[in-house]
């Protein structure tokens, strides 16, 4: 699994621009727009949280679990509706991000927790987290299935009976290239490359093999109710991320452009600078990499609901 410091990696350095451009609890996941792609992404996002809540049969005062919350927008969503949730994360900045605006968020990983920590849960969700469950080496290791069956085992402990859990994040795709071939030395602009590049900004983390992958180790503690493929969700969402952050200078532009913002990416530079990885990071997200994985078919977007057996 994708450490703490492998997390922050990922997360922390773009905390302030994130809220700066989108809000202190806005949505990092892909939103639900189903094909009405006349929607503004606010309203797509908001969408995606109803479904979620009603997909657990959320009521008023039910108890809730996220797992890998974010900036904390499905802890908002429960708490404005009468809930109370409870997110863990493994990014600091998120966290505080969270506990800002009043949400209850801890920096701590799901794996060390038990039905003694904080007690039994109405619903669990997880929205983008699960792709940063298994790592490469757990990969290679053959750990994989053995990490799934943890989390599932858990959520299964956590929840009563017919509780259910909502499940959303990256998996492969069809056209995703064999692991041997990934590689930064590959032809630039590859699959290959593109794929390692993302492995950069990601670290620590590797996907599960699509949704029948997910379903097969859930089996023994769950039920699939409910399946979406959000793949062009998330290309959609991903364009609507570009119009307002895009990791360069040039395109902080009106109504978009804030000298907080400048001033945010400036603080940057020195890292640009004597940072590699970092430098990779800033690639993958100026020249957007994951919208094209999603287009090429590399990566997919699965959304899925879990009834506890």
């Amino acid at each position: 699994m994708a450490t703490r410091e492998e997390i922050g990696k990922s997360y922390n350095f773009m905390d302030e621009i994130f809220r700066l451009s989108f809000g202190d609890n806005a949505d990092v996941s892909c939103a639900m727009y189903n094909s009405d792609f006349s929607k503004t992404l606010e309203q797509a996002q908001k969408d995606k949280h109803d479904f979620v809540l009603e997909a657990i049969n959320f009521k008023q005062g039910s108890r809730v679990l996220d797992i890998g919350c974010g900036w904390g927008p499905m802890l908002k969503a429960v708490k404005e509706r009468g809930g109370h949730a409870i997110g863990l994360t493994l990014s600091t900045k998120q966290a505080e991000a969270c506990k800002r605006s009043g949400l209850e968020a801890y920096v701590q990983d799901w794996k060390d927790i038990t039905i003694d920590t904080f007690g039994k849960f109405d619903g669990i969700v997880s929205v983008g987290a699960f792709e940063h469950f298994c790592s490469i080496e757990e990969y290679l290791a053959g750990k994989q299935d053995a990490i799934y069956d943890h989390f599932f085992h858990l959520c299964h402990e956590l929840l009563p009976e017919g509780g259910r859990l909502y499940l959303q994040g990256m998996t492969w795709g069809k056209n995703a290239p064999d692991y041997k071939d990934i590689s930064l030395k590959a032809k630039k602009g590859s699959d290959e490359y593109i794929v390692a590049v993302v492995g950069k900004f990601y670290p620590g983390s590797w996907l599960p093999f699509g949704e029948e992958h997910v379903v097969r180790v859930a089996k023994p503690y769950f039920e699939e109710i409910y399946h979406s493929n959000g793949r062009l969700d998330f290309i959609e969402t991903m364009e609507q991320w570009d119009k307002a952050w895009n990791f360069s200078f040039s395109n902080l532009r009106p109504p978009y452009f804030s000298f907080r913002k400048l001033f945010a990416l400036s603080r940057l530079v020195p890292r640009l600078l004597i940072d590699k990885d970092f430098r990779y990071q800033r690639e993958f997200l100026h020249n957007s990499y994951n919208k094209e994985c999603f287009k090429r078919e590399l990566i997919d977007e699965e959304r899925m609901v879990f009834q506890k057996r």
